[in-house]
Order: C-alpha cells, then structure tokens, then sequence
C-alpha cells in the first residue's frame, strides 16, 4: 500500500538519485551533483536516510557512511551525523548494529528490521528537513531499488523520502552489466503510478563503445514510460572515489610496471574498506582482493598481506582458518626477515571461551590464539595530527579561481584534458535543475539575487 504523500517544510530544493539496482551508480552520481551544483555558488547538503555499509566515517556527533562523508566534500559542506541520520553496520547475514544519528542504538539493534521503520522515520524526516531549511539544494541518495516490492511497505530510505521532500529523480542503470533498459522499464512498472510522476530522467551510467548503438531504445523507452534518458555516462576509470559499499573492483589499475602488490584478505565482513582505494592509484602498486590460499601463492617475499579491519572479527578469524588463509599469511610471513604482513584485526570478546579469540604471530610463524581486554564502550573520535589540528582530506584538492569566488579544479591541459566530476554531473543536473544553468559570473548573481527574494 502506498503511504500517503507528505508535505515538508518549506526550504531547499531536493534532487534525488535512484538506482536500478546496488553498485548502478547512485553514490558516484550523487557526489558529481554535490560538487557540480556546489560550483554553481549554491549551498549544497546531501543525504541518505539509511546507508547499510561497514565503510563508515567519525564526523562531529557520531558516524555516517562514507559515501555521505565524501559527498559533503564534494558540497564543500562539513560532514555531519543529519546527512545519514541511519546507519546499519553488518555483522551477521542476518544482524546489523544500528547507528541512529551517529550513535550506536541498542534498542533498535534488537527490533526486527520491518518494526524499526515507524521508531527511525521522525528522526529521519527531521534530519531532512533541517537541511533543507539550511541549504538551497539537497541531494538525496536511495538504496538498492525503489521497486523492492517485498521492503515497499516499510521503505524509509527511497519513495518516502523522496514524496517527503517532493524530490525530482533520476533513476540510474548500470549499462556496462548489460540489460538497463529492462531494469529500468521494470523498476518503472513496478513503482505505484503515483509516484512515477517523480521520475524526471534516465541515466545510463558507465557506458563504453559507440554511443550511437544505443539508439533507437531511449526513445522507445520514453515512448513506454513517458521518462527521458537525460544523460548517458561514460565509463570513468580512477576517478578517485571510493566503491560503492560493499563493492568489490577486481580490476588491476596500476599504471607501469608492477613493482609492489598488496594482497587484501577479503574476508565476509571487512570494515572500510573503501580506505585502499587510494592504493589502486598508485603507480606500479598492484591491489588484489584474496579470498582463498592459492592466490597468495605468487606474492614475493617483499609483497605485503593486509588483514583489514572486520566489524564481526570472530566470525571472519572462522573463516579465514576454514579457507587455511591463517597458515598461508603465517607462511609468507616466515618468508622473509620483515615478516611483511599487516595485522589490523582486533579480536571481539574477552577469550576463547566466549569465542574471541585472536591471530597473532608466534616465534615460529605460525597463527597461536590469543587474549584481548575490551573496554565497556568503544571509542568514536574524528583523527587529528601530532598537534592536534584536524587531518585534510585528500580528494578534490581545488584552487581559487582568479575574480570571483568559485572554485575550480586543476586540469591537464592539451589531449589529456577530459570532463571532470563535476562536469559528468552537469548532464544529469541541467535536467531537472531548479535554476538555469548559465555562465559563472551570471549564475552567481541569480543565485544572489534569489537568495535575497527568499529572504536567505
């Protein structure tokens, strides 16, 4: 049954990016608006209701995903717990600890999943609605599909939102996967007819080859469902972001000659993993996902293994010794007399008689159980440097453009020059944007000038 349309408060306007399915793109497509509508002198806001991810990111109150925290980046907006208001941390197939504005709720933790809607949806729409009185455009991510016919009757993360905030959608497809036309006639067909109306385009996301084969499926699609195809989005290797949650990019992207690899042992339930993407650009740096002994088989003695962080340590400690992973990190560990393994995993529980034991290196190599002490409330603090200053963020390093106050990122100049983040998010921006795109020093003063209308 369809829950009755409502009616926000007045404030910003609100574009939402809908998928097809998980990894079509939403996450990418939702950070390129962020920075593009940010360089249009706007304030700029994102937002997810729900995000499901072990990548998580410390900002001030609490925890958000780290799509979101990077997202605010790209706003130039400072990341905090209102822009992912929910935050479910897998640690079982069939458990999830629950992050409610940045702090982890017990109660809810123990609800089922379907008896935790009606107790998180006034959080969630106060959350929104206070950015939208703060900001002048938000953009809003959903999950997975909005046509999950089964979760439609308690869904608090895609059509409620975006009737909520009367949001203009786009609906995003994977085309590189093959079938986007029919996933996104489906998804259409299977969305209440009311809420159809939403839709203001398609995207075709990761698109290689001739553009020109595409035709004539985008006008016949628009024929069937009345939606344009608004923008088709090439294929964009290392831009720089992190996967989408869960993501796994198998793809080797190091640039010359390999010289080093690092083997990540991909365990069920790694935690952040989003923080060796910056390892997949560096050059002669090759970054294997491991999931079995055989594939640590061909590393050199100077190779690294990482064992990443786990949010359920326990359960994946089990499975790295069911798969032997354990003897086969032990044995390039012996190989060599820096032993050039990395041990980020901390062991959950006071022993082995709660089930918590830990993988520590003995004198001979070899994994030997161990004892872990755990305080009673575990610690959620934002990194700082030796003196205490706030750490930088890396990505999207800008410089101050010359006469006015935007900002624009430093480009390669002659053939390698190509269209920036901000630039693939224009397509998809000018259409449903509610201001018209002009140039910079004029866009700027229509912002002024409708920010003083508004009594901004």
């Amino acid at each position: 049954m369809t829950t009755p349309i409502e009616h926000p408060a007045e404030g910003a306007r609100c574009v939402m990016v809908l998928g097809t399915t998980s990894g079509a793109g939403k996450s990418w497509l939702a950070t390129a608006l962020c920075r593009w509508y940010a360089r249009q002198g706007l304030r700029v806001a994102p937002f997810k209701a729900q995000n499901m991810s072990n990548n998580a990111r410390v900002v001030a109150g609490g925890e958000i995903g780290s799509a979101q925290y990077f997202q605010a980046l790209a706003a130039r907006a400072d990341p905090e717990v209102r822009m992912n208001p929910l935050l479910l941390k897998p640690e079982r197939d069939t458990h999830s600890q629950v992050v409610l504005m940045g702090r982890v709720s017990s109660e809810l933790t123990a609800l089922p999943w379907r008896g935790r809607s009606e107790r998180v949806w006034p959080q969630i729409a106060a959350a929104l609605d206070a950015l939208r009185r703060e900001n002048d455009v938000v953009v809003i991510e959903g999950a997975g599909s909005p046509a999950e016919i089964n979760l439609m009757d308690s869904d608090i993360v895609n059509l409620r939102v975006a009737r909520h905030a009367r949001a203009r959608c786009l609906l995003v497809s994977d085309i590189d996967r093959g079938g986007a036309f029919a996933h996104l006639y489906g998804t259409w067909a299977l969305m209440p007819e009311a809420d159809r109306a939403l839709l203001r385009g398609f995207v075709l996301n990761r698109f290689r080859g001739d553009a020109t084969l595409l035709a004539p499926a985008p006008e016949r699609l628009r024929a069937l469902t009345g939606v344009p195809t608004v923008a088709t989005l090439p294929m964009w290797w290392q831009h720089g972001l992190p996967e989408e949650d869960g993501v796994f990019d198998d793809r080797a992207t190091s640039a010359g000659e390999v010289r080093l690899t690092v083997a990540v042992i991909a365990t069920p339930r790694i935690s952040n993993l989003d923080e060796f993407q910056p390892l997949k650009n560096l050059a002669g740096v090759r970054l294997r996902w491991v999931r079995g002994p055989g594939e640590l088989a061909g590393l050199a003695p100077t190779d690294w293994i990482v064992l990443p962080g786990s949010k359920h340590t326990s359960g994946d400690l089990a499975w790295l010794r069911a798969q032997g992973l354990d003897r086969a990190v032990a044995a390039h560990a012996g190989r060599g007399p820096d032993r050039p393994a990395w041990h980020r995993w901390q062991r959950a529980g006071p022993g082995p008689a709660a089930g918590g034991d830990d993988l520590r290196a003995g004198e001979d190599g070899a994994a030997s159980p161990g004892h872990l002490r755990h305080a009673r409330r575990r610690a959620v603090a934002r990194a700082v440097g030796p003196g205490g200053e706030r750490l930088r963020d890396p990505p999207w390093r800008d410089r101050r453009t010359p006469g006015h106050g935007r900002r624009r990122p430093a480009r390669p100049s002659g053939a390698a020059r190509r269209p920036g983040l901000a630039q693939r998010g224009g397509q998809c921006a000018r259409a449903l944007s509610p201001w018209p795109v002009r140039g910079p020093l004029r866009a700027a003063r229509a912002v002024r000038r409708r920010r003083a209308d508004a009594g901004f």
